[in-house]
């Protein structure tokens, strides 16, 4: 019985495997967070963990060898730069995965792979300021606000579908 950890290989052939993996690599760095399947987020979260852990060294060679790995040299300075200062204190473990539940179309599981300090921008947009007490029942009552379009979105929808299959 093999007991090693399993690779997924998705179903490609080595060069479209590895361009996907270098694709999802490259959006992660770039974006700070990608939505995709469970199993891929897991594959990409050891390569990005890698390339990480090698892009804190910052020596010629570690760019080097990043480059031969990830030839986009946006996405290396990146790793070299950015997030050797944001990772610089941490021993490891720099991303994480969200689950999500069941796509739709197929079920498969759906996941968020995020940088562990990765802030959403509607988050990092909202101005607090100090001695603001009002600013908690603000965001509060915003986000009532948006539960309660998104219900009324849905509700409008179940009954154009309800009319669709009824004319049907």
């Amino acid at each position: 019985m093999r007991h090693r950890s399993k690779r997924h290989n998705f179903h490609r052939r080595p060069g479209p495997r590895v361009a996907l993996i270098r694709g999802m690599v490259y959006s992660l760095v770039e974006h700070g967070r990608i939505k995709t399947t469970l199993a891929r987020a897991k594959e990409i979260r050891r390569h990005v963990e890698k390339a990480i852990t090698l892009g804190r060294k910052g020596t010629l060679n570690s760019r080097r060898l990043l480059l031969s790995r990830y030839p986009n040299e946006n996405v290396v300075e990146l790793l070299v730069t950015d997030l050797k200062k944001r990772f610089e204190t941490r021993p490891g473990g720099y991303t994480r995965i969200v689950k999500l539940g069941a796509r739709t179309g197929d079920q498969a599981d759906m996941a968020f792979l995020e940088f562990v300090d990765y802030v959403p921008k509607a988050a990092a947009t909202e101005e607090t300021v100090k001695g603001d007490k009002e600013a908690p029942k603000r965001a509060a009552k915003n986000a009532k606000s948006k539960l309660k379009l998104r219900k009324n979105v849905r509700k409008i929808a179940a009954t154009s579908r309800r009319e669709l299959r009824a004319s049907l």
